[in-house]
């Protein structure tokens, strides 16, 4: 029995919407990087991009747990010795609800040439319910269920 293995032919890419409202922002950027991996599909292949597109919206709304608003702060150096920037998590969260879901979901990513490719053209969030992606019809995912904490 030989082994499978996804040639670019066989590759089809399709578009998932996904709800951040209420969901803990960890169980979040796990799910959206294993659909733009592509490791929801059986054809997965680790050297070919089978991933798929994600779009979150109501990225302001993601929930984080324990103590993780007063004490979570992101790291951003300017290039200059000494100048490193800390950003706390409730001042990200107002300004840059966005950069909150793409930068967890980058965390989740292996760190190779493909992840970062596919990262950069695959995921769209939006602060609000509003986005511009309709032609594409996106099947929505409920991440609700699988993601439940009790």
């Amino acid at each position: 029995m030989k082994t499978y293995t996804a040639t670019p032919t066989d590759i089809e890419h399709r578009w998932y919407i996904v709800d951040a409202d209420g969901v803990v922002l960890g169980r979040l950027a796990s799910e959206i990087a294993k659909i733009i991996r592509g490791k929801h599909k059986p054809m997965f292949t680790p050297h070919m991009d089978t991933g798929d597109n994600v779009i979150v919206i109501n990225a302001a709304k993601v929930k984080v747990t324990g103590r993780k608003a007063e004490q979570k702060r992101y790291f951003k150096h300017t290039g200059y010795m000494g100048h490193e920037r800390f950003m706390p998590y409730a001042t990200m969260i107002d300004k840059h609800p966005e950069r909150v879901i793409e930068k967890a979901v980058h965390g989740m990513l292996p760190k190779t040439n493909l992840a970062k490719s596919s990262m950069r053209g695959k995921l769209r969030v939006y602060a609000g319910p509003e986005h511009p992606h309709i032609a594409q019809s996106p099947v929505v995912l409920d991440l609700k269920k699988t993601t439940s904490t009790k």
